[in-house]
């Protein structure tokens, strides 16, 4: 028996006319396609609802023809009868493979669209054939994208964004539409300000809102935005947009921007490269006799040059400006007052 995943959503829309639930359904359908039997109990976790619902969302799919059933018992559970099939087509085994991949990256989950990412791998996996699904999900797992920690164990932290935030300014950016943003910047009181968005960017999982106010170009990190309204008058932007091009366009402005702080460096070879990783850019570079690198570099403000450098410890040092040398060296003292005290 072979039915069509989108055939069953538009039935199911038909009849409940609720979008989500729909969803939610053809989910549970491709779970019990892929695990052949699950408690109800195993369902709700899955779904994150409750069993109660699962039970009613069973009783749906038997009324809208999925043939499913239930089996008593201890090791009982919901399954579908044996041959029924669902169908998505035009996807090649890479195709499909290059998608999971994809999945394990967090860009979704910094946009807000974690569910709806696993939801569309179910759909994925389910519509290979049975030779391929194997083949395609046994590759993915051999293949890890930006995992949360590095060989040193420290963790990356991502931007935290509310759900309910992070859906009001996606839907206003896709919509095109106005948007009305509570936003708490740097030192300052958090104010209310209208904007007409352009897109959304994540970089290193931190996400950003690119849009102008005003006319004037604009970039809002999405972890400052306390509360967001979508309007219902359409943004004044561009029909089209070349997002990368824009980044690149605002991060340059950013980086000649009289905020950046410039500051000369010695630093041992093997540690060169902690150091740039973490500034904004490298002005120039040569390498002492002693095998020592000097480096000009920027980084976004009087902390963040601090901080960056005090990570390196002795491996570093700090040649301009003087008062980041002053500074580190003030750091260095009370570190060793601290210690000495005991």
């Amino acid at each position: 028996m072979l039915v069509s995943l989108p055939a069953i959503h538009v039935t199911l829309c038909r009849v409940y006319g609720e979008e989500v639930r729909a969803d939610r359904l053809v989910s549970l359908v491709l779970l019990l396609r892929q695990h052949g039997r699950l408690s109800a109990t195993a369902l709700a976790a899955e779904l994150e609802v409750s069993t109660r619902t699962v039970l009613r969302d069973i009783e749906a799919l038997s009324s809208a023809g999925v043939p499913v059933y239930a089996e008593r018992g201890r090791h009982g559970g919901f399954a579908l009868l044996p041959g029924f099939r669902t169908e998505l087509t035009g996807l090649s085994q890479d195709e499909a493979l290059a998608l999971l991949i994809a999945g394990s990256r967090r860009g979704g989950q910094s946009f807000g669209l974690g569910s709806a990412l696993a939801s569309a791998m179910l759909k994925v996996v389910d519509a290979l054939p049975e030779s391929h699904r194997a083949t395609a999900a046994g590759a993915s797992r051999r293949l890890l994208v930006d995992p949360e920690t590095d060989l040193l164990a420290r963790r990356v932290d991502a931007d935290e964004v509310p759900d309910a935030v992070m859906s009001v300014v996606r839907r206003a950016v896709l919509a095109g539409h106005r948007l009305r943003i509570r936003y708490a910047a740097v030192d300052q009181d958090p104010r209310w300000r209208t904007v007409d968005p352009i897109g959304l960017v994540t970089v290193r999982d931190q996400g950003y809102l690119l849009a102008t106010r005003s006319g004037e170009d604009r970039t809002y990190r999405l972890s400052r935005v306390l509360a967001a309204e979508e309007l219902a008058e359409p943004a004044q932007r561009p029909d089209g947009v070349d997002l990368d091009r824009a980044w690149q366009e605002r991060s340059a402005r950013f980086r000649a921007g009289g905020a950046l702080v410039t500051a000369r460096v010695r630093v041992d070879g093997a540690r060169r490269d902690d150091l740039v990783r973490t500034a904004v850019t490298v002005l120039s570079e040569e390498t002492d006799a002693d095998g020592l690198v000097r480096l000009e570099v920027t980084f976004q403000d009087a902390r963040h040059a601090r901080w960056a450098l005090w990570q390196l410890g002795a491996h570093a040092e700090a040649l301009e400006p003087s008062w980041l040398r002053t500074a580190l060296q003030d750091d260095a003292a009370a570190v060793l007052a601290r210690y000495e005290r005991r």
